[in-house]
Formats: structure tokens, C-alpha cells, sequence
């Protein structure tokens, strides 16, 4: 994978979001990893990048009504099948963590890059996302300065439970080189 000099990676299909803005100091030391699925539990579609986009239509889903007003975004997700898409350059911040802190940090989309991987907490991810997700993550180390790797549930505990129990930190741990997740 390679990076252009405008924060995106070539290999990621480019979906840009709206809802981005700058970051307040230019160091992103922290990756966080979340997981989504919409309609929730059903892989595949279009939602997260309707959502994304805020493109979301509430009439789509009885769950999209509950959250279409929502103007969130993340950097990157990565699908079931390990297709990488790209919503924010590397260069912009995105709205991914909400109310969170790292190492007594508050704000983690100050300072943090966002990756979704489409799944939930109830079940395994799948050998072509962690192929994917281990190449965009040594990329990121190395090109943007990422220090550390933790989990959305790791900087909002009690408010988020995502990548959740089925995430295999120890086969991330090996691919990048470090021991995660970083707390």
C-alpha cells in the first residue's frame, strides 16, 4: 500500500465524507480500531458510506431512523471481503471516537486515525480483514506517525464495546510488531 502526498491511500476506493475538519497539532500518534454494521448485524451494503456521506435514508431501515442525523465519519473501512475504503485523507481529522480519552488525553479525534471494520461484537472478522487492516496499519506507522493501536472500547470503555471480544489483538500484535492494544 502507498500514500499520497494528499493523505489517501491508491489502493482504497475514495468515498470523501463532509464531515471532517482539521487537526488542532499535526502529531496523530493513535490508530483506533472500531467495528459497524448497517443495517446492524448485515454486511455488504451501502449504509456505512450512506451514513458517511449523510446519505443515510431513515425510511431505508427502521434502525436509520434512530440514526441518520448522526454526522460522523472514520478514515478507512475495511469490508468482509478486505476491500478498503477511504472516507477522510490521513491529513484531515474525522469524526470516529467521540467522547474519549488516551493516556489521559480527552478528544481522541484530535490526535487519531480511525479504521471501521465492518462486523460487530458477536462474532469473528474475517482473514481478508486482518490482511488488509495489518498492511493499512504498518502503512500508517510509518507514513503518519502512528505510535499506538487500541480499540474504540478501549478509550470510551462503558460507552463503546467495539472491535469487541472476537477482535484477535494477538494477530495484529504479530503483523505490526507490538504489543496491543495500547492503553
Amino acid at each position: 500500500m502507498t500514500l499520497d502526498a494528499d493523505g489517501w491511500v491508491n489502493e482504497a476506493e475514495r468515498l470523501p465524507s463532509p464531515n471532517c475538519d482539521s487537526y488542532p497539532q499535526p502529531e496523530v500518534p493513535l490508530l483506533v480500531i472500531h467495528n459497524i454494521s448497517l443495517p446492524p448485524y448485515r454486511y455488504g451494503g451501502d449504509g456505512v458510506a450512506q451514513l458517511f456521506g449523510n446519505r443515510l435514508d431513515p425510511a431505508a431501515d427502521p434502525y436509520y431512523a434512530t440514526i441518520a442525523h448522526l454526522r460522523v465519519s472514520a478514515h478507512f473501512f475495511i469490508r468482509r471481503d478486505g476491500s478498503l475504503l477511504q472516507f477522510v485523507s490521513t491529513r484531515q481529522r474525522a469524526w470516529h471516537a467521540g467522547v474519549s480519552q488516551w493516556r489521559g488525553r480527552e478528544r481522541c479525534n484530535d490526535f487519531a486515525l480511525g479504521i471501521e471494520l465492518e462486523g460487530c461484537d458477536f462474532e469473528p472478522f474475517c482473514h481478508a480483514q486482518y490482511r488488509t487492516l495489518a498492511a493499512l496499519a504498518r502503512l500508517l506507522q510509518r507514513e503518519c506517525g502512528i505510535e499506538a493501536i487500541t480499540g474504540h472500547q478501549h478509550i470510551a470503555p462503558g460507552r463503546k464495546t467495539d472491535p469487541g471480544p472476537y477482535f484477535d489483538w494477538p494477530r495484529l500484535a504479530a503483523a505490526v510488531g507490538r504489543a496491543l492494544p495500547e492503553n
